[in-house]
């Protein structure tokens, strides 16, 4: 089976899904390719999302669909995208159960994912009690005492942006702390403790942390964690197809989310290190602005030839 579109969306996360909410409301079909595994699905809540501050990601993602499929155009496919061909003009998404999709633009909203969390205990605790971003869950561990599992550059940078939810907090830097002599003195001077030793276990009872053990015998009480995740990109096929990407994965684009294959587009965290589902969706719009003008315009160019 073949359907043509004028827009192909892979990934149904905030951004892909705020994307075909604004491609629908212009009239223009569009298909999402979604596996229904969202990188979120750990998160209790979703937060600092005006209007949807608090509810879960499931809920989001229900309210979301059930806002899209009110226009007819608009299409979400359960399904995988495995493969992509095709030029500007015509696209062709084969999925993993064998549905093929030509469209004339193409949108990468494929998010990211996280690695294997290589820490003993901390998968037990993520989406609990640990969190990657503190402009998501600062305000849940405010005034608490926390651990943050960061190390060098980062290090100091998180502890500058953890300072505005509480300042009882303690830097495990799992091994080699990665600062500068200056940076070291600078954490000092904030009174900020950093541990260098590896951490053996995160010990914790129904998800909630009690405490990091370290290999040199010293503990870290403390009843939350942020972290830097370990993440690559959700899928691979925008680079197969061409796109140019960063050391990281992370897809680069223009101001207009366009990527450096024409016709392909990228939003969200897929093409951003905002990982925040807000930053996603408005991304998402930009996108879709982005590949609704470029297809009324080609549009408006054909029927001049006439």
């Amino acid at each position: 089976m073949k359907k043509a579109v004028d827009v192909i969306i892979i990934g149904g996360g905030p951004s892909g899904l705020n994307a075909a909410l604004v491609l629908g409301r212009a009239r223009k079909e569009v298909v999402v390719i979604d596996d229904g595994r969202p990188r979120n699905k750990v998160t209790r809540e979703t937060h600092g999302f005006l209007t949807r501050d608090g509810a879960t990601p499931s809920e989001f993602r229900q309210i979301a669909k059930e806002q899209i499929l009110a226009y007819p155009s608009v299409h979400i496919m359960e399904d995988t995208a495995a493969a992509v061909t095709g030029t500007e003009g015509s696209f062709e998404v084969t999925t993993a159960e064998g549905q093929v999709v030509i469209g004339r633009k193409l949108l990468f909203a494929v998010g990211k994912k996280d690695q294997p969390l290589d820490i003993p205990g901390l998968s037990e605790v993520y989406g609990k009690s640990a969190f990657v971003c503190p402009y998501c869950d600062g305000w849940e561990l405010r005034d608490q005492s926390l651990g943050i599992i960061v190390s060098g550059d980062r290090a100091v940078h998180m502890a500058k942006i953890i300072s505005g939810w509480t300042n009882r907090f303690t830097i495990c830097t799992n091994g080699p702390d990665g600062l500068t002599d200056e940076q070291r003195e600078e954490l000092k001077l904030h009174q900020v403790p950093v541990m260098d030793s590896p951490i053996q276990s995160i010990e914790s009872e129904d998800g909630m942390v009690r405490q990091i053990v370290l290999e040199d015998g010293n503990k870290v009480e403390c009843t939350g964690i942020f972290f830097a995740p370990k993440l690559v990109i959700g899928s691979d096929l925008a680079q197969k197809l061409g796109c140019e990407v960063t050391e990281s994965g992370t897809v680069i684009v223009d101001e207009f989310a366009k990527t450096s294959v024409p016709g392909v587009f990228s939003s969200g965290d897929a093409a951003s290190e905002m990982y925040q589902a807000i930053m996603a969706a408005s991304l998402g719009a930009l996108a879709a602005v982005s590949m609704n003008s470029e297809l009324n315009a080609e549009a408006w160019n054909n029927a001049g030839k006439l």
